[in-house]
């Protein structure tokens, strides 16, 4: 690990904000949305076709 790296490392991990991280996914298709408010909880509506099957959720903000 070098200099730089432990530096990045060390910025990245302040107290009192989320660190960025990094995903590699494969998969089939990708769909941008706002998640709404439902009750005391959030929602995301999907295509029909989506149901059944396995998808992975990302907060990018």
């Amino acid at each position: 690990m070098t200099d730089k790296d432990r530096k990045n490392i060390a910025t990245e991990h302040r107290p009192g904000h989320q660190a960025k991280v990094k995903f590699e996914v494969y998969g089939e298709e990708m769909i941008e949305k706002e998640v709404k408010s439902s009750g005391n909880s959030g929602r995301i509506y999907l295509p029909p076709n989506w149901v059944g099957h396995v998808v992975k959720i990302i907060k990018v903000e």
